[in-house]
């Protein structure tokens, strides 16, 4: 899929609205810009209050990034994607590399003839929570950084239009891989905020120089006392920072 960069690059931030409740939803993007950032809306969120909430979403004007991880057989994981490309119009959405070629070979064919929009599809290598004693315990005798380089480069040859992995393994992918492959990046804070659940973190700043395409920002902006000054914190953050040439 051809890909406008430019308007891609106005919105870098994607907001993940990680709550369950509706209120705490539409009462946060009540304080947010959809001409500035885009949201995610993950497991927690579609398991509590399902594809209706993601049409409101979209009324208010926000892209959304589906962000479900499906990872299943084959048919199953075409089906799924295609009810989210067709029904919910979503912007972007994502499987777990893990799945295996074949599967993700058929999460892009089943966008491929979607009459709305083509969403970008993604995939999720190493989840930011895990570290290489988590892989080894796994039974992956690997790096993250290598099993992340081995899933992306068959994301990328399969078809799929980027990956989600954490900001320690952008500057490595985008040295191998295409420019126009996405590389989607959570685990971003800043010296200030707390890192949570994440184990491999970067600046937002930073993540940009090495080459990260998009930043997935959850509670140092859904959580702060201001959510959009928060967010203009990031906006700025990022301001005029050019990537490393590859």
């Amino acid at each position: 899929m051809l890909i406008d960069r430019e308007e891609e690059n106005r919105k870098r931030i994607i907001v993940a609205l990680d709550f369950s409740s509706e209120d705490e939803v539409l009462r946060l993007l009540d304080q947010l810009d959809p001409r500035l950032c885009r949201v995610k809306v993950g497991k927690e969120l579609f398991t509590a209050r399902g594809p209706k909430l993601v049409k409101k979403i979209h009324k208010r004007a926000f892209d959304v990034f589906l962000d479900l991880k499906f990872h299943d057989i084959p048919n199953t994981v075409a089906s799924a994607i295609r009810a989210a490309a067709s029904e919910l119009g979503v912007w972007m959405l994502n499987v777990h590399a893990s799945g295996g070629r074949a599967m993700l070979k058929a999460a892009c064919e089943a966008i491929a003839d979607v009459d709305c929009r083509r969403p970008h599809l993604i995939g999720v290598t190493v989840l930011t929570s895990l570290n290489d004693a988590d892989l080894a315990e796994l039974g992956l005798r690997c790096s993250a950084p290598r099993q992340v380089a081995r899933l992306a480069r068959v994301c990328c040859e399969a078809g799929l239009g980027g990956v989600v992995c954490s900001p320690a393994e952008v500057a490595m992918l985008r040295a191998e891989l295409p420019r126009e492959f996405l590389l989607v990046t959570p685990g971003i804070r800043r010296p200030e905020d707390t890192k949570g659940d994440q184990k491999r973190i970067m600046g937002p700043a930073e993540a940009i120089v090495n080459g990260a395409d998009y930043l997935v920002i959850g509670r140092p902006i859904t959580r702060a006392s201001d959510p959009a000054a928060a967010l203009e914190d990031y906006i700025s953050s990022i301001s005029g920072v050019v990537p490393n040439p590859y």
